[in-house]
């Protein structure tokens, strides 16, 4: 029996070890899906609050619930550590880790080099290396691999495995939990190709193996870019309508119900989350090398990026009619997350309307009931430890303008209709209600 023969024998034992590097949004439920089917999982992360959360069973991503964590708290075949020392326990490697856009809109890798680094350092032969942050295609070639290598002495291909398989993670989606999406795989070489997929299968619903890791890589910024690009159409036909007075959400939900060649997206204030507002640009950094223009990403990037400031634009025009100007006003956003029912709050489009609005002179609080306190970011470390306001009618009537941004479902809009003067609704969260006129303005 060959060494691939032996791996994948433990795997179908299930003896083989999967450790996960970051328990983040995506780390968390990888290591809860792969439990699930009774696999040993070691979880990896330098913040040690995460690991004394595992450890006691203490949730710290609302949308994954309590009995989650109480679980894996319990149980014998899990454990999570900041000592990345013991990386030579696990049998595979799956880094998860954040890969963000530099002020310059270029691909920010320090976390992937790091994390790559210091598995070289414990590599050893046999293990299996995935990367499943979304990244531009050759990275894995390019980047993981010769770090991989350098650092431990050994031969990709030869002595250790090496793949990569984007996550695609969408957070408080009720339809779709880890366990239930699709995984694309991609191998260097036929050897990974197979080990990977063999593990996946033990605990997603179905592998999608396809031929390299660069098409696993393009995979993912295809899906996201997607996305961009027609979420920045909707934006865009949303400011066009209302200049004609139609309501953009009842064209898209009119246009929805043709059965055939017609997908359903909303506008918003602006793109948020870890993805969407990110990936796109790691495929127009990359084109550069071949010398081709991505006008489809960069006018989409363009267009949503804009948003945030057309909200404000909108605020202006109802205060306006309340005779009143922003700078002055007191503002209230609610929703910081960046969408709806979970305590996701990266890249929030919220956070870019805190700033524009105070720069008008606005004094700008938020209502959040997931997000009750704004925790550190790197673009606006200057609004860590902000508190959410109290959800009551004394307090949300002393705001000049209330802008949702966010339509979480345990707010009470009943609620708001009857407490607040001047609504901008930025995701039509406010349709039903009994409204005054010139109470609501749709941005």
């Amino acid at each position: 029996m060959n060494k691939l023969e032996t791996l994948l024998q433990k795997i179908d034992k299930k003896e083989y070890t999967i450790g996960i590097i970051g328990l983040g949004y995506v780390g968390l439920p990888l290591m809860w899906t792969f439990h699930q089917k009774g696999m040993p999982v070691i979880g990896f992360d330098v913040d040690q609050k995460k690991i004394e959360c595992i450890k006691e069973g203490v949730p710290y991503i609302k949308h994954l619930g309590e009995e989650m964590m109480q679980v894996l708290s319990k149980s014998d075949i899990c454990d999570a550590t900041a000592d990345f020392t013991r990386m030579g326990e696990a049998d595979a490697l799956l880094m998860c880790v954040p890969t963000p856009l530099d002020h310059h809109r270029e691909p920010d890798m320090k976390f992937v080099v790091q994390t790559t680094e210091t598995v070289s350092k414990h590599l050893r032969k046999g293990q299996l290396v995935i990367l499943e942050s979304t990244t531009w295609p050759g990275t894995t070639e390019e980047l993981i691999i010769p770090i991989l290598e350098e650092g431990s002495g050994l031969k990709a291909g030869e002595d250790f495995y090496v793949a990569y398989s984007p996550e695609r993670e969408d957070p408080g989606n009720e339809n779709f939990n880890t366990a239930a999406i699709p995984k694309v795989v991609g191998g260097h070489g036929e050897d990974a190709l197979k080990l990977a997929c063999a593990m996946y299968d033990t605990a997603i619903i179905q592998t999608v193996p396809v031929s390299d890791t660069k098409a696993a890589e393009a995979v993912k910024l295809t899906e996201n870019i997607f996305r961009s690009v027609n979420i920045a159409m909707v934006n865009e036909l949303k400011v066009i309508y209302n200049e004609m007075g139609i309501d953009i959400h009842e064209v898209v939900e009119a246009a929805d119900t043709k059965p055939f060649g017609y997908m359903k997206f909303t506008p918003g204030p602006g793109l948020g989350g870890h993805c969407i507002p990110i990936d796109p640009f790691y495929l127009t950094w990359k084109a550069r090398e071949v010398e081709r223009p991505t006008r489809f990403i960069e006018l989409a990037g363009e267009i949503n990026t804009e948003m945030p400031r057309y909200v404000v634009r909108r605020t202006l025009e109802a205060l306006n009619h309340h005779k009143k100007a922003l700078n002055g006003s007191k503002v209230l956003l609610i929703g910081l997350a960046y969408k709806p029912n979970v305590d996701d709050d990266r890249e929030s489009p919220t956070y870019k309307l805190m700033e524009l609005y105070e720069e008008m002179g606005a004094e700008v609080s938020f209502y959040d009931s997931y997000v009750p306190k704004i925790r550190p970011t790197r673009e606006y470390p200057h609004f860590e430890g902000r508190e959410s306001v109290e959800w009551s009618k004394d307090i949300i009537r002393d705001f000049d303008a209330v802008v949702i941004s966010t339509n979480h479902k345990n707010i009470d809009y009943s609620q708001l209709a009857e407490w607040a003067d001047c609504i901008v609704d930025t995701r039509d969260a406010m349709k039903g209600y009994s409204l005054k006129e010139n109470q609501v303005f749709k941005a």
